[in-house]
């Protein structure tokens, strides 16, 4: 199982209020047909975990394992790279170049005249600047990404090894965040960010559209009683309110819905608190880099501000136990991506916990496990005793 940690959990006072429709199912189609079209696309694998469920006194426990997607390591790669083909081909229809041109057009170097002048820019914890930058390479056009302090060397590589120029700056991700917005206005760049503020909805709209076929997946595969809850991991909330937007597509009665976060870096519960999306302050100094954000997406949190049941609050020493955990059962998961799986195998060895989130023997528990050994180097290290 797992060992004691210190954990929150804050059961959310607003869940079920009505709220506008985030993520429209037009949009989702769009994005389901572009992606199922690109090269290598195949879905990823939903594995049961039937052991570890009768471990955490649950029925079912069922992981989708983003790690193989697209060869990048991270379900990223269905949000950034797409959102990529969708500001290109705005931008050639803003042109009068072609006002219907897709991503398979941009792959096979069509518009390359008009897009190899263009650059594409965002921040990045790792994962979506590596996406972004695969997006930039395949289809065509230049790339900016910037990271901030403490994203490790092992991941500034394997973006820069798409062909994209990185850019550290001082601070958070957050701070990474507004250096490329200033950066990508004085320089005409298209900002392809994952995250939502004031006045900037456009593109990470795409983004989470993209990461909706991930959940689509997962529940094409689920076979037999659908899933009573989902655990997810937050950052800005992106990826969380994807899968969310996903489950309420699917089932009238959606399953409980928990977002987990890095306690270090817990804006969403914050946010919840607050009743309004806030800020964090500190350095956000979490393991979880990927999950290290002060600050909600916008538009996630108008999904999640609702939709969500509870937020959770998880140490990082939990989610190194889950990463030895899946090493042992042969699943390869960094430690930005089992924050879900920590926040269910903490709450299921507590009772208040259970009984707050209503886990029970007949739960059936659907986990995203969101990235597999993006950093080596790190991960080995990690799980060096997982044996």
């Amino acid at each position: 199982m797992i060992a004691p940690h210190p954990f929150r959990v804050f059961p959310n006072p607003n869940a079920g209020t009505p709220g506008i429709v985030v993520l429209p199912d037009r949009g989702f189609r769009r994005a389901r047909e572009e992606i199922m079209s690109w090269p290598g696309y195949a879905p990823t694998a939903l594995h049961d975990l039937p052991a570890l469920a009768a471990q955490a006194g649950i029925a079912t426990l069922r992981l989708k394992d983003e790690s193989t997607r697209f060869g990048l390591g991270s379900f990223k790669a269905l949000g950034g790279a797409y959102a990529v083909a969708q500001a290109l081909a705005a931008e050639l229809a803003r042109r009068n170049v072609d006002p219907r041109a897709t991503s398979s057009d941009l792959v096979a170097g069509t518009y390359l005249d008009t897009t190899r002048d263009l650059t594409v820019a965002c921040a990045t914890d790792g994962n979506h600047g590596r996406s972004v930058a695969w997006g930039a390479q395949r289809f065509g056009c230049r790339c900016v990404i910037y990271v901030h302090a403490t994203v490790s060397q092992g991941r500034v590589d394997a973006i820069a090894r798409y062909g994209a120029e990185v850019r550290r700056v001082p601070g958070t991700y957050d701070d990474a965040v507004r250096q490329a917005a200033r950066d990508a206005e004085a320089s005409g760049w298209f900002v392809i960010s994952d995250t939502s503020y004031e006045g900037y909805t456009t593109v990470p709209v795409d983004v989470m559209q993209g990461y909706r076929l991930m959940a689509e997946e997962a529940l094409a595969q689920w076979e037999g009683p659908p899933p009573t809850h989902c655990f997810m991991q937050g950052g800005v909330g992106g990826a969380a309110a994807a899968v969310s937007v996903q489950l309420r597509a699917t089932f009238a009665t959606p399953p409980i819905f928990v977002v987990a976060e890095p306690d270090k870096a817990a804006c969403l519960l914050a946010s919840a608190e607050a009743g309004e999306p806030v800020a964090i302050p500190g350095d956000l100094d979490t393991l979880m880099a990927g999950l290290a954000c002060g600050e909600p997406s916008l538009l996630a949190w108008q999904e999640l501000s609702r939709a969500t049941d509870a937020f959770m609050a998880v140490p990082d020493e939990a989610a190194v136990d889950c990463m030895r955990i899946l090493a042992r059962l042969g699943i390869v998961a960094g430690e930005s991506g089992v924050a879900g799986l920590a926040g269910l195998l903490l709450a299921a060895t507590d009772p208040a916990s259970r009984s707050l989130l209503s886990l029970g023997p007949d739960s059936r528990v659907l986990l995203f496990s969101t990235e597999g050994a993006t950093d080596p180097e790190l991960y080995a290290r990690l799980v060096a005793d997982a044996a």
